[in-house]
C-alpha cells in the first residue's frame, strides 16, 4: 500500500519511518497541477505542489493509524506557515488520501489534537491525485550526506 504525506522538508522526515516498518520511502511532490515539477520550481512556491513522502508499506508490519501517529508526532501541526525554519507553500502540512477510510481516520485524528491542545490544527486533508518522485540527489539524503543532513536538522530546530 502507499501513503503520502507533506511534512515540510522531505529530506527530514525521511528517516523517522525507515525505523518504523515501512518498506520504502519515496522524496517527492505532490499537490498541484505542473506535470513532472522539479525541485527548484516547486521551491519556487509556484506550482502550488508541497514537497511530500510516498511511503510504500505492508500494513501487516504497519497500520496506516500508526503511520499517522508517527507523522503527527514528527511535525509541528499549528504552524501554517511551513515547518520549522522551512517556509512557503511547499513546506506546508498535508495528508493526502487514497480513500475514504483514510481520509476518516486522518479527520479523526486532526480534531482530536485540536481537541487536546485547544489549538487548531494547519493539516491539509485533500485527496490523492499525483506523485511525482523528486530527483536522485534528494532520495536518502540523509545516508548520501550525513554530515549535511545533521546540519540540517540542528539548523532547522527538528533537533537539539
Amino acid at each position: 500500500m502507499k501513503a503520502y504525506f507533506a511534512g515540510g522538508c522531505f529530506w527530514c522526515v525521511t528517516p523517522i519511518y525507515k525505523i518504523y516498518g515501512v518498506d520504502k520511502v519515496v522524496c517527492g511532490y505532490s499537490g498541484g497541477d505542473e506535470v513532472n515539477p522539479t525541485y527548484e520550481m516547486v521551491k519556487s512556491q509556484k506550482t502550488g505542489h508541497r514537497e511530500t513522502i510516498e511511503l510504500i508499506y505492508d500494513p501487516a508490519n504497519v497500520t496506516y493509524d500508526k503511520l499517522l501517529d508517527i507523522y503527527l508526532s514528527n511535525v509541528d501541526p499549528f504552524d501554517g506557515e511551513g515547518q520549522f525554519i522551512d517556509k512557503g507553500f511547499s513546506y506546508t502540512l498535508a495528508i493526502y488520501y487514497n480513500n475514504k477510510d483514510e481520509k476518516n481516520l486522518a479527520l479523526e485524528k486532526i480534531k482530536e489534537l485540536e481537541s487536546q491542545s485547544g489549538k487548531k490544527a494547519q493539516i491539509a486533508l485533500e485527496p490523492f491525485k499525483s506523485f511525482y518522485e523528486a530527483e536522485e540527489e534528494h532520495q536518502d539524503y540523509y545516508l548520501k550526506n550525513p554530515e549535511a543532513f545533521e546540519k540540517e536538522m540542528r539548523e532547522s530546530g527538528r533537533v537539539k
